[in-house]
């Protein structure tokens, strides 16, 4: 792709979400996510194979659908109360729609079988931006009306999201589609908690972006699209494969690792809530995604390739992603020190 087409794509991306996040007006918001959805859709398309043609289709689809709710559900809002501000959402089925316009935007449960599949048809580079930046808009807008929104219908999406995150991962083999389940199980703890503590939804939006970020830059250093292409990793670059395996248990939520803090804030403020049985349920379908974590950290680190190299030293590539991947990986596993600050 052309460097002017490129930096135009992405300076439309950036715009697109920088309008949702700072508008007001339920109209300047849809117009926000429009903008972002059509940026992104000529990078899905860079890559000329069939796959990323029907990756693309199907995202426009359903962020077409999305967006179509999104502007009923505010357009009935306003007919109801007068008011076009997103604060003001007091009516049930605008709020109603909205949530289920939101979450099939992000990929939550029961919304969520179109993630897997686009990822799967996307370079690594893009698959980055859907599963971190392309969440940042719709987030933004959850965490707003997050007040106003039906907490039980919230509560159970959380639930399956939790649950079909750790299930559907159980069986797969490619990184990308483990990466979209991944994102749907920790798309589910944030929806948990964003009606009790919006704040503590937006920490684990931030601890979210940090370690799938990392894990989609070690995974384009290592050039690794499978699990297979994992085991052979520590061949190529032995501190990578160890720093990798780190931020998988941190995904996996590990303490002393960084993905172990909100996992346990948020555990703490639901039984602040009275909500123990749900809590119950919500750690142990975290179990379920550590399961698929700790088999690849045992792929990356404890397996040997039947075919391994003869040379002592095997061909290692210098990356321009080198220099940023250290800063990702410090983040995404060394925040638990934070905790006390945070705790206050």
């Amino acid at each position: 792709m052309s460097p002017y087409a490129l930096s135009m794509l992405m300076s439309s991306l950036a715009m697109g979400t920088i309008i949702t996040l700072s508008s007001s007006h339920w109209f300047l918001a849809w117009v926000g996510l429009e903008i972002n959805t059509l940026a992104i859709i000529p990078l899905m398309t860079k890559m000329h194979h069939p796959r990323a043609t029907e990756s693309a289709t199907k995202y426009f689809l359903t962020q077409a659908t999305a967006s179509a709710l999104l502007l009923f559900s505010s357009t009935m809002n306003a007919w109801m109360t007068g008011e076009w501000t997103i604060m003001d959402m007091n009516s049930y089925t605008p709020t109603t729609i909205l949530t289920i316009a939101l979450a099939i935007k992000l990929g939550i449960a029961p919304f969520h079988l179109w993630l897997p599949d686009v990822l799967q048809g996307l370079d690594m580079m893009t698959c980055l931006i859907l599963s971190t930046w392309q969440k940042l808009a719709p987030m933004a807008l959850l965490i707003l009306t997050s007040h106003q929104l039906n907490t039980n219908l919230l509560i159970l999406m959380a639930l399956a999201s939790a649950i079909i995150g750790g299930w559907g991962a159980l069986n797969q083999t490619q990184m990308r589609k483990i990466m979209a389940y991944s994102s749907i199980a920790h798309l589910g703890w944030m929806t948990l908690v964003i009606s009790f503590a919006p704040g503590l939804a937006l920490l684990n939006l931030m601890i979210y972006l940090m370690m799938t970020s990392s894990m989609f830059v070690m995974l384009m250093i290592l050039n690794a699209t499978n699990m297979n292409k994992l085991s052979i990793s520590w061949l190529k670059t032995p501190t990578l494969a160890a720093s990798m395996m780190t931020g998988l248990l941190s995904l996996g939520g590990l303490p002393p690792l960084s993905g172990f803090l909100p996992k346990w804030l948020i555990l703490q403020e639901m039984t602040k809530h009275h909500l123990g049985a749900l809590s119950a349920v919500m750690a142990l379908s975290a179990l379920l995604s550590l399961f698929f974590y700790l088999r690849l950290s045992y792929m990356i680190s404890m397996t040997s390739p039947p075919n391994i190299s003869n040379a002592n030293l095997t061909w290692r590539k210098k990356n321009d992603l080198s220099l940023i991947n250290p800063i990702l990986v410090v983040l995404s596993t060394m925040l638990m020190p934070i905790t006390p600050m945070l705790l206050m």
